[in-house]
């Protein structure tokens, strides 16, 4: 990186800073709404800015480019099948959350069931995010900018040290952002990242195809597509990392939890001016995912055909065609958009953090008597304290053994399915008690681990030993062997769901509610609907299922 893009980089960065700075000084930072929510002032667009980068990160750009390097676009049902659960989301669970005048979903998860419930799920939430998320964000993004821009070079040190250094410069620049600014300094910096991430990120397919079509960008489209047909079959074999089935079962589930239930996405939400702006925000928002993979899986495929599927890893399928088709005056400009988008997703995770203990466990557990002020100073020095935990965590994943960081996101839809769950059954049940929402919460996420980490590797470990007495060495063959040894874990989490769903109903049954459940309702916040979001939910979800049948 030469002076120009250093430059280039710093001063963008500084920009978003000084934006983000101006656009809150108004805001009262103490109150639980100013600090939390923006003073419920967030507007469609920033709203919809917040939740792209809250969602997109170095991690995903990398990752899941590199995944369409191996398997083509299948991958993509990651990004367009979130396009409907946030359809979903907007016009079904939007309005019932807003109505009551919620912060959190644990909230909203006490005004259904009781205190004791929304602890425990606070706690998962916080579980989730300080021990496992923010640490990985942190190191995953701090070697993806590591690779992609060759810093340990450019800074003379060695990995390690270039790591230590990435992962202190976004976790300090990202606790500023989310502790002392609150949500709408975080809002409001994610959304001028957002433009300038969709702006960077397509420009690497623009390069990369005219290259292919020596200078054409149709007839580098064209080559694409009649070289390598396989890379554009959305179905997959049995063993691809979603096999076609998923999408019915566990994949929109997991789609559903994140959009609909996830505390650093929905508070985004909650700090809308009125229901029509939220509604608005996360319908444009599913608008932009549905084309987002352009950028996050078009550049995979591309990396395959132009350096002819040979590189060490897939995950450098990304860096690699950066470096090879990004001209060097617009490098430090990416480097910062990238940067922006990795110290998104750790600030936004930070924010709700701070948020969960200081509005769900700090008057609840330990000062029941506290101010306004009180919880939310509480909530910053919460964040605080956890963000310098995960600091220190966060380098030494690198030492973790191979696949851990796999391991871990595919542990974490333990937690997915209980949540989700217990959303669900609160919302359309008036009987269900608050135990049978305890009971799924804790059970759920024993069912899960137990399954995916103590009977699925007895089932593959046999399914391969049989394999091995029977002559069995092609690569293919163990592979399909190994997918079929054991169900996928979006089909388990399907199945675990109307498992959980089940107890709940059985407990519903045995011991209903002695009163029923009666939904509260705010005059606090405009719950006027966007006239215009069925239609164009509507429009959104004939667009995601039309790409399907094209491919």
């Amino acid at each position: 990186m030469d002076y120009l893009s250093l430059f280039s980089f710093v001063g963008f960065t500084l920009l978003v800073a000084v934006i983000a700075w101006y656009a809150t000084r108004g805001t009262n930072e103490k109150s639980a709404d100013g600090f939390y929510l923006g003073g419920r002032s967030l507007g469609a667009i920033t709203i919809a800015g917040s939740l792209l980068l809250t969602n997109l990160s170095a991690e995903q750009i990398v990752g899941l480019n590199g995944q369409a390097f191996s398997e083509g676009i299948l991958v993509m049902a990651w990004e367009t099948l979130a396009a409907i659960a946030m359809i979903i989301t907007a016009i079904v669970l939007l309005p019932k959350y807003m109505k009551s005048g919620i912060t959190t979903i644990p909230s909203f998860i006490e005004n259904r069931f009781d205190k004791q419930t929304k602890a425990i799920l606070s706690v998962l939430f916080l579980f989730a995010y300080g021990l496992v998320l923010l640490p990985t964000i942190l190191y995953s993004g701090s070697l993806a900018f590591s690779s992609m821009f060759d810093l340990p070079s450019v800074l003379g040190i060695s990995q390690n040290a270039t790591i230590w250094l990435c992962v202190w410069s976004i976790g300090v620049i990202g606790s500023i952002y989310a502790l002392f600014g609150g949500l709408k300094a975080v809002a409001v910096s994610d959304l001028i990242n957002a433009i300038g991430l969709l702006i960077g990120g397509i420009l690497i397919p623009y390069f990369g195809l005219k290259l292919i079509g020596d200078g054409n960008l149709l007839d580098g489209l064209g080559t694409l597509w009649e070289t390598n047909p396989e890379k554009f079959n959305l179905k997959g074999d049995v063993d691809a990392s979603i096999p076609f089935g998923t999408i019915f079962t566990g994949m929109i589930l997991a789609q559903m939890y994140y959009w609909g239930t996830n505390q650093s996405i929905l508070q985004r939400v909650f700090g809308a001016k009125s229901l029509k702006e939220g509604q608005k925000g996360v319908i444009l928002a599913a608008l932009v995912k549905f084309l987002i993979p352009v950028i996050v899986v078009l550049p995979g495929v591309i990396s395959w055909h132009i350096f002819e599927g040979d590189l060490a890893t897939a995950d450098l399928a990304y860096p690699e065609l950066v470096r090879k088709v990004l001209p060097s005056a617009l490098l430090g400009f990416f480097a910062a958009v990238l940067f922006g988008a990795v110290l998104s997703s750790f600030n936004s995770l930070l924010n709700s953090s701070a948020t969960l203990f200081g509005f769900d466990l700090y008057k609840q557990l330990f000062n029941k008597s506290a101010t306004e002020e009180k919880t939310v100073k509480a909530g910053k020095i919460f964040g605080l304290g956890l963000a310098i935990i995960s600091l220190f965590i966060a380098p030494f994943i690198a030492s973790a053994p191979d696949g851990l960081f796999a391991y871990i996101q595919e542990s974490l839809g333990s937690l997915s399915v209980p949540i989700f769950a217990v959303v669900v059954v609160g919302i359309w049940t008036k009987r269900v008690p608050a135990l049978g929402a305890k009971i799924v919460l804790i059970a759920g996420v024993v069912m899960y681990l137990v399954s995916q980490f103590v009977l699925s590797p007895i089932m593959v470990d046999s399914a391969l030993e049989a394999a091995a007495a029977n002559g069995i060495t092609d690569a293919k063959e163990l592979s399909i062997i190994k997918a079929e040894a054991y169900p996928h874990f979006l089909h388990v989490m399907g199945i675990l769901f109307l498992v959980n769903v089940g107890i709940m109903l059985l407990v519903g049954a045995i011991r209903p509610k002695t009163t029923v459940y009666e939904e509260f309702v705010t005059d606090e916040i405009d719950t006027t609907p966007w006239k215009y979001a069925l239609l164009a939910g509507g429009i959104i979800t004939i667009m995601v299922l039309s790409t399907y049948l094209i491919f």
